[in-house]
């Protein structure tokens, strides 16, 4: 394969890795015509910019049931990387967690390779058969439940049940609205899981862009009351983020930078 320049070959990396599924890092360098060194590099930087996850010795197409951006849409990946470290800055070795299906939660994953002796559910396939290729071996625990094809997860009576007879550290959960008197809101009228996750856990950490305020939905899903941490990106207004402050919800604003 002919040299093209390093955006071109790391959108070409990213391509192949979420077309192809695990590559190691010796194929890539073969295939690119570029040194081991380079394409370590190269996989870090799309892993942060949340085009592909980093697994050891290679890397591996995103977990969530959305396929991956493009380059061209790398604010909103910027961003998603950037909640996905922040949010994996509350957690400590030995942390029992919830992990909620979808892309801004799936964020989190690749930071916890940080961590050891993890207990981790979730009612996303694709987040466990992630987990169960890692490294470090969390301990994964599955809602079970009706599968949900729309939302590519686990949802009903039986989900709820079995994540009621645990208790967790945290919950990372997703939103697909928010509004800013009430709390999370969705189009979705079962929202019975999302509940049960939120209560299963000693601290409840809502991670979603900023963009979320935008989207006015009937359904309350957790009220502000139920969450301990707002989790999102630097776009927030001043005024927006005073005023879930003052719900009593701890915001957290992820950088890009990490700063």
């Amino acid at each position: 394969m002919q040299k093209r320049n390093t955006q071109q070959r790391r959108q070409a990396i990213a391509d192949w890795v979420n077309e192809h599924g695990h590559v190691q890092v010796d194929d890539l360098a073969a295939q690119f015509s570029t040194s081991e060194v380079t394409i370590r590099k190269d996989l870090t930087l799309l892993a942060e910019q949340g085009l592909l996850v980093r697994q050891f010795g290679g890397a591996a197409p995103l977990p969530a049931a959305e396929p991956p951006p493009k380059t061209t849409r790398t604010s909103l990946s910027r961003q998603k990387a950037a909640i996905g470290h922040c949010a994996a800055s509350l957690l400590h070795n030995n942390a029992r967690i919830i992990i909620d299906s979808g892309s801004t939660t799936a964020s989190i994953l690749p930071h916890l390779i940080d961590f050891s002796r993890l207990v981790v559910m979730t009612n996303s396939l694709n987040v466990a058969n992630y987990l169960t290729q890692q490294d470090n071996e969390p301990t994964v625990l599955m809602t079970g439940g009706t599968w949900d094809p729309q939302s590519q997860s686990f949802q009903g009576h039986m989900a709820e049940k079995v994540t009621h007879a645990y208790s967790f550290d945290y919950a990372f959960i997703g939103a697909s609205g928010i509004d800013v008197a009430r709390g999370t809101t969705t189009f979705n009228e079962l929202t019975g899981l999302t509940e049960t996750m939120a209560k299963a856990a000693r601290e409840v950490a809502v991670v979603a862009e900023s963009s979320k305020f935008d989207h006015r939905m009937p359904n309350l899903e957790l009220p502000w009351q139920s969450i301990t941490y707002l989790i999102t990106d630097s776009e927030i207004a001043p005024s927006v983020k005073q005023a879930i402050s003052e719900q009593g919800v701890k915001v957290m604003i992820a950088t890009p930078n990490g700063e």
